[in-house]
């Protein structure tokens, strides 16, 4: 009777590289066994994260075919949800790069029901939100599609529900991608002209019609025509008191200009004045390299002033990521377009320029008030970063170099500095000593993650861990790709044993670093979460599941 038992109730303890006994779970990419999420949270995760890299059991190629067919089934179940979840995601910022929504969005348009691909246009301009998305998700649906009167509609509203101004605006500014342009795109819409200028407009951009900026300066009050001849104008300026003039009086923006101006401190000077936040986020080496960034400089304090704005990064949806890549390259000293990252590159290429500490420091900062407002839970966190083989491998939204387990402890770091009780902890197939604290600046912490020693993936050794020394624990955070498959118990199981020998109703939340449709948290079990790393969101979720306030 007691073989029975023993073989046909559920153990207290299994090995990850079988099912708990009752429980639906999935082989990972691994061999272990997990919890499958649905296929919206899947949605989410690529959304999120994307699939640049791939992973190290999963190529690139794999990963984002993986996800393309959940993209799809979520279209065949509910079309109008899949629309929607895209569009939260991608208006709201909460995802590093745009293009996973894009290409989400473009599948909506190609292969949904009528009120889908109807629901995916009408979306266009939420989703692509400047002229490179434009080109993106033209690029996309037209491996899927031809151009329909559905798609020649929506590209067309695209820029004549914009106002005339912001419409030259953005021709102006993201002129072109992978070989689209503004003419080709109008070309193939045929969009109706709602009035006259927005007819010179288009007359300008598919013929380059010299006659509407000739006569543009005579028409000083439209805004539109005036920036068109100011723009063509700056094209042929010969010398930089003209260009800076015309960059004062019409904020032109640095794409419009010549590169040749671009070596000028005095060019970068004024357009700093009225630089969207993107674009000094990703100049700030150049900046340096010309000698306009400098310690001590007017242009450090405006910098400086801004990535300490919260207000300002959440207005212009500035993701961390976006600052984490910033902080990285600023910090090298040099450019990482076209080269692969790795910590000893710092001591190994030349440097193009210095930059400043109190630049550092604010980009350390603008880090943190990236994320969404986080309120402090007052509970007692671990947090476990997954630091075994496969977390070394694809990287986070296409960054070079930020692998899963880079990227993992930059998030960790945000809960620690907002709570008072916490620890951090690291493990692979065994716990391994994690020298870190949460006033280490972010660098410092990327680089303590880098040289970390790694092995085969154990998501149960927290628990164990806090078992093991006594810790009294109210919320444990592993962040992890959740290819756990070593342990001679499964994560869940080992919570549940922590709640029974402590008496503390421990919850456990579960940080997905890579758009795989893995969990080890149990779905079942409510005080078990899975949330997506790197969702701008997800610090402040977290904290609320963690305080009970969800």
């Amino acid at each position: 009777m007691k073989k029975y038992l023993k073989n046909a109730m559920q153990p207290v303890a299994t090995p990850q590289n079988q099912p708990i006994p009752g429980k639906q779970m999935v082989k990972n990419n691994a061999g272990g066994y997990t919890f499958e999420i649905s296929i919206w949270e899947q949605l989410k995760r690529f959304i999120v994260l994307g699939a640049e890299g791939g992973t190290y059991y999963v190529t690139e190629r794999a990963l984002t075919v993986a996800n393309a067919n959940n993209v799809l089934t979520c279209i065949h179940t509910d079309g109008l949800r899949t629309v929607r979840e895209i569009v939260a995601i991608s208006e709201d910022g909460r995802a590093p790069r745009n293009d996973p929504a894009i290409f989400a969005l473009a599948l909506a348009a190609s292969h949904g029901d009528p009120a889908t691909r109807k629901a995916a246009f009408d979306a266009l301009p939420q989703v692509c939100r400047i002229g490179t998305h434009l080109f993106t998700f033209i690029e996309f649906v037209q491996t899927m599609r031809g151009w329909g009167r559905g798609l020649r509609r929506a590209v067309g509203a695209w820029y004549t529900e914009k106002t005339p101004r912001d419409m030259v605006y953005q021709v102006v500014k993201y002129r072109q991608r992978n070989g689209w342009t503004h003419t080709d795109t109008l070309r193939k819409a045929h969009p109706m002209p709602s009035d006259e200028t927005v007819k010179a407009i288009f007359q300008w951009i598919t013929r380059r019609d010299e006659a509407v900026w000739a006569q543009a300066a005579a028409i000083p009050a439209d805004a539109a025509l005036a920036y068109i001849h100011a723009f063509e104008r700056v094209q042929q300026a010969q010398n930089v008191e003209t260009v800076l003039s015309l960059i004062r009086q019409y904020k032109l923006p640095r794409e419009a200009l010549p590169t040749d101006w671009l070596r000028e401190p005095a060019i970068w000077e004024a357009l700093l004045t009225d630089m969207p936040m993107t674009a000094m986020i990703r100049n700030l080496g150049v900046m340096s390299k010309v000698g306009l960034l400098t310690p001590m400089s007017d242009a450090e304090k405006t910098v400086v002033a801004r990535l300490t704005d919260a207000n300002r990064l959440q207005k212009a949806r500035i993701h961390p990521i976006a600052i984490l890549s910033a902080l990285r390259v600023y910090g090298l000293g040099f450019g990482l377009k076209g080269q692969s990252y790795h910590p000893l590159m710092a001591n190994s290429q030349p440097k193009e320029w210095t930059p400043t500490p109190k630049v550092l420091d604010a980009l350390d900062t603008a880090f943190e008030l990236a994320f969404k407002a986080i309120e402090p839970t007052n509970k007692r966190t671990m947090l476990a970063l997954d630091v075994s083989g496969s977390m070394m491998s694809g990287t986070i939204a296409g960054v070079p170099g930020l692998t899963p387990r880079e990227a993992s402890a930059a998030m960790a770091l945000v809960t620690a500095r907002t709570e008072r009780d916490y620890m951090f902890t690291a493990f692979y197939d065994k716990m391994v000593p994690l020298n870190i604290s949460a006033k280490m600046r972010l660098d410092d912490v990327s680089n303590a993650i880098t040289n970390l020693p790694f092995g085969a993936t154990d998501c149960a050794l927290p628990m164990l861990y806090a078992m093991k020394h006594n810790l009294s624990l109210d919320t444990f955070v592993i962040y992890t790709d959740n290819e756990s498959w070593f342990g001679k118990i499964h994560p869940s199981q080992a919570l549940a044993q922590y709640r029974e020998k402590t008496g503390i109703p421990a919850k456990l939340i579960v940080v997905g670093m890579t758009a795989t449709n893995f969990s080890i948290a149990d779905p079942h079990d409510g005080g078990m979460m899975d949330v997506i790393g790197f969702d701008s969101a997800a610090p402040g979720v977290m904290a609320d599941f963690s305080a009970g306030r969800i």
